[in-house]
């Protein structure tokens, strides 16, 4: 049985997890968690902890976790690179796993980009689009960043020199070299995720559409059973799926 304490069960991921949470018998939530909350209190009698919390918070989750030799699956998104510095930092004494999406399927659609960029190759102009619900607070989403790493790693580019984010005015004509990230907000869209492989006479896009958060939340609850024992350092969900 592993027993795991979910931060930020008041959100909309925090609600999900909960109720997914209840469907695994081999799982059980030993702790609900939230801002203002003593996350230390409890700690002690867990084996993970998920954190789908603030972006400002999650370090200090981690040194927590790491205090206590608890294991840790990050689902917040948002983190600034000297906050993501200081969460890797404590992967040196406690295994976690850390992913922008924990859907198989978007976790599928991260293979098939990194396949098709190597397929089709740097003819092929590139562009990730994005949509959520009004009420997300960071853009682009982590999915997006994700699938940005995976086409800036294929091209052996360096991403704050090539991004472009959205377009305006008299932009001049589109650069071979640059990759568009356009990030839509609107409604209850839970997460869609676009990769367009545009070139002369033909057009690949690579789509996913999540239409329930329960399975982002069934895909950390799956990542929290399996972390649990691991060495230290940091996963991913490709690590607990198997596809590497």
């Amino acid at each position: 049985m592993t027993k795991l304490i979910i931060n930020g069960s008041k959100g909309r991921m925090g609600q999900a997890l909960l109720a997914c949470a209840k469907r695994m018998p081999d799982l059980a939530v030993v702790g609900a968690m939230d801002a203002g909350d003593d996350l230390a209190s409890i700690l002690p009698g867990a084996d993970v902890v998920i954190d789908f919390s603030f972006h400002s918070v999650t370090a200090g989750v981690a040194a927590l976790c790491a205090s206590h030799g608890k294991a840790l699956v990050i689902g917040t998104t948002g983190h600034s690179d000297a906050e993501k510095a200081v969460i890797r930092g404590h992967a040196a004494r406690i295994p976690m796993v850390w992913a922008s999406n924990y859907s198989t399927g978007v976790n599928t659609l991260f293979w098939l980009t990194r396949k098709a960029a190597e397929i089709l190759g740097p003819s092929f102009d590139l562009e990730v689009i994005e949509m959520h619900h009004r009420l997300k607070k960071d853009a682009p989403s982590g999915t997006a960043t994700t699938l940005l790493e995976i086409l800036g790693d294929v091209r052996q580019v360096q991403l704050k020199e090539v991004v472009r984010h959205g377009r305006q005015g008299i932009t001049g004509e589109r650069t071979s070299s640059e990759i568009g990230m356009h990030a839509i907000r609107g409604g209850d869209v839970v997460g869609d995720h676009t990769v367009i492989f545009a070139a002369n006479g033909e057009r690949v896009e690579l789509t996913h559409k999540a239409s329930s958060r329960e399975t982002f939340a069934n895909g950390a609850l799956r990542a929290s059973a399996w972390v649990v024992g691991r060495s230290p350092g940091v996963y991913d969900m490709q690590d607990v799926l198997g596809l590497k």
